[in-house]
């Protein structure tokens, strides 16, 4: 075992130091296109008529490639996973190859599948946007706080241990709110809860087009509220320091202190925050359709439907971009909310 663990992280230095994917300790898969939810911060929900999904060949096509990267673990996301009338059975297949799952998910329909998601994913996370009312307003879903809780709580019935986290995007809409989220993760049975900015830059999410300035300021924080938000934080850290001690608030401090600085650079008031992220040697995204990214946010490198993941992942192309990217200076990795920075040596994930 001791062997084989250092062949593994051996592996995955050569994986970022010769631009060559050797090991891909993480990869996302998208088993649908649609959502069931119509978030205000999203617009996955506006190609549900045409959404694609990916087929049980197509996870076969998958897992060849992944068993040869010694992949660990598989986030199944979306749109809604859980939509793919196969789910159940891609889980099966990406368990006999000994890969964990986890699922991201609205959490509108744990309640009706929590045998076989115990039985079968590792771990879960879900969206919360706040208290009842705010949460059901900016998924512009009716009964969707209840409905998640009431999923939350028929799994914790069966495995009061089974781990379940929320993530909340804090924008325009929920800020003023936060003390309540934190309030509201607790009360529908959440094991810790995390929080993010919102993206309203990039073509993540269903987005042919950048957003126009007008969508954009709807999520924004406003300038003058800026001092609003910055007190918010302030009031988190005194109410909440005994969450931060227990990791139930999954984010240090400082790195809550992170939002209220992305938020003041979209005013050019301070730079973006600074990240360390290696996403695009570490993981890669597989959408509904076939498509390959090399993270959520950043362009395609091809396609599942006609080419192996492991040479699209391997090409020319690919190689050239890694050898390129340079996550200071990309004008989308410079905005980006979301980023990964998984260490080699690192096997916890």
């Amino acid at each position: 075992m001791l062997r084989q663990s250092l062949a593994h992280t051996v592996k995955r230095y050569k994986s970022l130091y010769s631009e060559e994917i050797k090991v891909l300790p993480i990869a996302t898969i998208m088993p649908h296109g649609a959502c069931n939810c119509k978030c205000v911060m999203c617009d996955i929900w506006k190609g549900n008529k045409n959404a694609k999904q990916l087929e049980e060949e197509d996870i076969i096509d998958i897992l060849t490639s992944l068993k040869m990267l010694e992949t660990k673990r598989i986030a199944m996301s979306g749109g809604e996973a859980l939509l793919n009338r196969n789910f159940f059975r891609f889980c099966e297949l990406i368990k006999k190859n000994d890969i964990k799952i986890s699922l991201l998910s609205t959490g509108l329909t744990l309640g009706l599948h929590a045998e076989k998601i115990i039985s079968l994913v590792d771990g879960v996370i879900v969206s919360l946007d706040g208290d009842e009312e705010l949460h059901n307003s900016i998924r512009n879903i009716n009964g969707a706080f209840q409905k998640l809780k009431e999923g939350i709580q028929r799994i914790k019935s069966i495995d009061k241990n089974y781990p379940i986290s929320g993530r909340c995007v804090i924008h325009q809409l929920n800020y003023k709110n936060w003390d309540k989220i934190i309030i509201a993760a607790k009360e529908i049975g959440l094991d810790s809860i995390s929080f993010l900015p919102a993206d309203v830059s990039s073509h993540a999410f269903n987005r042919e087009m950048s957003w126009d300035l007008s969508k954009q300021e709807s999520l924004l924080i406003p300038f003058e509220d800026l001092p609003v938000l910055k007190k918010m934080i302030k009031n988190i850290f005194h109410s909440f320091k005994s969450d931060f001690e227990t990791r139930f608030i999954a984010e240090s401090p400082e790195r809550l202190e992170k939002i209220y600085q992305y938020y003041a650079a979209h005013h050019n008031l301070l730079p973006f925050p600074y990240k360390r992220c290696n996403a695009p040697w570490v993981s890669a995204v597989i959408e509904a359709d076939g498509t390959v990214r090399p993270c959520f946010f950043l362009e395609p490198l091809g396609s599942i439907k006609t080419d192996s993941l492991h040479n699209i992942l391997n090409s020319k192309s690919s190689i050239q971009f890694r050898k390129g990217m340079d996550i200071n200076t990309n004008p989308t990795c410079i905005k980006c909310v979301c980023y990964l920075n998984l260490d080699p040596g690192n096997s916890k994930y």
